[in-house]
């Protein structure tokens, strides 16, 4: 133990491990954002923490059971000539699962308004929004253990990342939530995130991979442009003057 503590090729892979472990939970965050935005205000931060603790403890689940994990690459089936195996029929699901949330969302933002986001917030149960929050962890849980299995070797070493990376991810929800409930537009912005990537998991299981850069760098200069209109309005909104300008000759 002495020994991998003062290694310091492991601290760097630690290092490296928990940067993409927050990047690639980045997605499940504003996931889980937009579900608890739909209870009561005093549960929502519980909701969020419960979310998140499940993340952790499905990611170290799976990372206990590596050799059930490397089985799942092993096709079950066909489809038009392309073999799909356990891990991509949980990709697939599970992106088809994200497009559809996203979408009823955007729907449901666009069409119901106030009065119908406060009905479904009274409908919507503690337990259906755990619920839901632990079906796209499962998915984003593998995306992140294939990751961590491909960079490091040693179990602990991941554990520690994920226990790490969770950690940060806990202080950064509830600012990300607020802010994310608090601008609608952002929240619109957040939702075509995930349908786009509902659309790449779809993609990465029937074997079309496409690079997680590409991805990441447009849904940064959206926000950032974004970041930008939300500064612009802020400054348009704000009062000129009480008094009125002064006119010569008066």
């Amino acid at each position: 133990m002495l020994e991998l503590l003062t290694d310091p090729q492991v601290w760097i892979a630690f290092a490296t491990l928990t940067a993409l472990e927050l990047v690639l939970g980045i997605d499940n965050i504003i996931f889980i954002s937009i579900l608890v935005d739909k209870l009561p205000p005093a549960k929502r931060e519980f909701a969020r923490r419960v979310g998140l603790f499940m993340a952790m403890f499905m990611r170290i689940g799976l990372l206990l059971v590596l050799a059930w994990i490397v089985g799942l690459v092993a096709p079950l089936f066909s489809v038009v000539g392309q073999d799909i195996s356990g891990r991509d029929l949980i990709l697939i699901l599970g992106g088809l699962f994200l497009i559809w949330k996203s979408t009823t969302e955007v729907h449901q933002s666009l069409e119901g308004g106030h009065e119908a986001q406060t009905s479904s917030a009274v409908k919507t149960t503690f337990a259906s929004v755990i619920l839901q929050i632990m079906i796209i962890d499962l998915v984003f849980s593998l995306d992140s253990i294939i990751t961590a299995v491909g960079m490091v070797d040693d179990v602990r070493v991941m554990i520690a990342a994920v226990v790490a990376s969770v950690g940060l991810m806990m202080l950064f929800a509830g600012p990300i939530g607020r802010f994310v409930s608090n601008h609608p537009t952002i929240k619109m912005l957040a939702l075509s995130f995930l349908v786009v990537v509902g659309v790449v998991l779809v993609a990465e299981g029937f074997g079309h991979h496409v690079p997680k850069g590409y991805v990441y760098f447009a849904m940064a200069f959206s926000v950032a442009v974004e970041m930008l209109n939300i500064r612009m309005r802020k400054k348009a909104a704000k009062p000129v003057g009480l008094n009125p300008p002064h006119i010569p000759g008066d």
